[in-house]
């Protein structure tokens, strides 16, 4: 098999596993992804996980990545908040929530972090559709604004001062115009976290 033809069986995954391509073609030689790699032609996200260099050209893709190479995982937490323009930083780190343990991939794309979250609070996330001819209806999945921050505050815990959410310098006019309360307070009684509770409701004091 050439590459060509490799490539045209799995660029419409975007990502793909070693099984996939010994399950597509049984006498597939492994040492073709070896090479291929050294030739720069595909590249690893993570040990079994393959895509093309031409998605990493695209955040929608790589965020794509960051889904499927560990899961079931969602986009949350510092990198869903810079998304949203609710906190002022610009985050390298791709993070994510998983209900597997906590773990962490570097490659050519940048560095996927899994903090761990147990399944009951695995909700309030969202499809994102990727707007590309390449991406065949693929979505990415990333927390709603509010999860973001509940899971945040959540998973760093020591934030509980009002001088410490300040630190966190979140956007005045999206906490006071744009946050959805009532989704906040939906989410927050899943979550039946007293402690929790009290922490948010010291937060939002802040932009009442």
């Amino acid at each position: 098999m050439n590459f060509l033809q490799f490539k045209e069986a799995f660029f419409p995954l975007v990502c793909f596993t070693t099984n996939q391509v010994l399950a597509k073609y049984t006498d597939f030689s492994q040492m073709n992804l070896t090479h291929w790699l050294k030739q720069g032609y595909i590249v690893r996200l993570r040990r079994g996980w393959f895509s093309f260099p031409e998605f990493g050209k695209n955040p929608d893709f790589v965020r794509l990545a960051a889904n499927k190479i560990y899961k079931p995982s969602y986009i949350s937490l510092q990198y869903a908040l810079a998304f949203y323009g609710m906190i002022p930083e610009t985050v390298v780190q791709l993070t994510c929530v998983a209900s597997l343990k906590t773990a962490s991939f570097e490659n050519g794309w940048g560095q996927f972090v899994y903090q761990n979250l147990k399944p009951s609070l695995f909700f309030g996330y969202a499809p994102y559709p990727i707007e590309h001819p390449s991406a065949n209806g693929q979505y990415f999945l990333m927390a709603t604004p509010e999860k973001a921050l509940l899971d945040f505050l959540y998973l760093n815990p020591f934030y509980k001062t009002q001088d410490d959410f300040e630190a966190l310098r979140l956007d005045e006019d999206f906490m006071t115009n744009s946050l959805d309360r009532e989704r906040m307070d939906a989410y927050l009684r899943k979550f039946a976290n007293k402690a929790l509770d009290k922490r948010v409701a010291s937060l939002l004091r802040l932009y009442d």
